[in-house]
């Protein structure tokens, strides 16, 4: 039995694309953890959920439906698998979507930043692992900027 394509469209339209649940739990600790950082950043390519400009690092939460590992979570053996049981429409799109993380991955190393991604089954799974992670990552980043500045500093002497 296949479900009326308009029920399934409302549900599907329903679900938020920004501050999700995933993301809403990885931004509190975070912020628990004294990191502050911007929101869905326009100025980025893919509009990272989360951003520490200075430290140039971009962070993504991903839905696992979305960008493709449903197929993981369902105990099926590849993502081809998975699609194989889709409809094409939804097939592609998702596709699409992997295709277009990985577009803005390069993009963005490209420019100099670091590029997190979480999957939202992760984040749900323990989250202050994800934020211990970032928190790791964040503090590296600021540390190299400062050895940074005080090289440029000594060679501009």
């Amino acid at each position: 039995m296949t479900r009326d394509p308009a029920i399934t469209h409302k549900i599907m339209s329903s679900i938020k694309s920004k501050n999700t649940e995933p993301e809403c739990l990885l931004r509190k600790a975070l912020w628990e953890k004294g990191l502050r950082y911007r929101v869905n950043y326009k100025k980025l390519p893919g509009k990272p959920d989360i951003v520490f400009t200075k430290a140039r690092i971009a962070i993504f939460c991903d839905g696992d439906f979305w960008h493709g590992h449903n197929w993981a979570l369902r105990g099926i053996p590849s993502l081809e698998d998975e699609l194989a049981t889709y409809s094409h429409f939804w097939r592609e799109k998702i596709l699409r979507n992997i295709d277009r993380d990985n577009r803005n991955n390069q993009l963005l190393r490209a420019a100099g930043w670091t590029v997190l991604r979480f999957w939202e089954s992760d984040i749900r799974k323990d989250t202050d692992r994800c934020a211990l992670l970032v928190q790791e990552r964040y503090n590296l980043k600021m540390c190299q900027r400062k050895v940074d500045s005080v090289m440029s500093k000594k060679h501009q002497e």
